[in-house]
């Protein structure tokens, strides 16, 4: 639950780097409340709850989407990529389960090495 109020908390950050567990972590948290929203929304006949969570969690589930995008050495704009049918989906599947890029990048330093260690958590 930590990954998703982090995420949260970044509310509108684009810069920096998000790794692959923040992310993945952050999209299972979403996809379980917005399962049971719509649940309960079905079950009350109002799904318009789960509408509204999905589209106050665009921003953020944007913003580490590009954060995750940025620590594998890819600019922020292949998110677009997602709109293009069957092939964008895969590409940004494979993306966003592709290792981080090692060392620093153009976008910041590796979330995963603290001082230049790498860590092992």
């Amino acid at each position: 639950m930590s990954y998703f109020v982090e995420v949260l908390k970044k509310y509108a950050v684009f810069s920096g780097r998000a790794r692959r567990k923040e992310y993945w972590m952050y999209t299972l948290f979403v996809v379980i409340i917005y399962a049971v929203l719509l649940g309960i929304g079905i079950a009350i006949k109002t799904p318009a709850i789960a509408i509204v969570f999905y589209v106050a969690i665009l921003l953020p589930s944007l913003a580490v989407g590009v954060r995750r995008l940025h620590d594998t050495g890819r600019s922020g704009w292949w998110l677009l990529f997602g709109i293009v049918p069957l092939a964008g989906p895969i590409t940004l599947l494979v993306f966003t389960c592709s290792d981080s890029q090692p060392g620093a990048n153009q976008y910041g330093p590796n979330p995963k090495e603290i001082d230049g260690v790498p860590a092992h958590a």
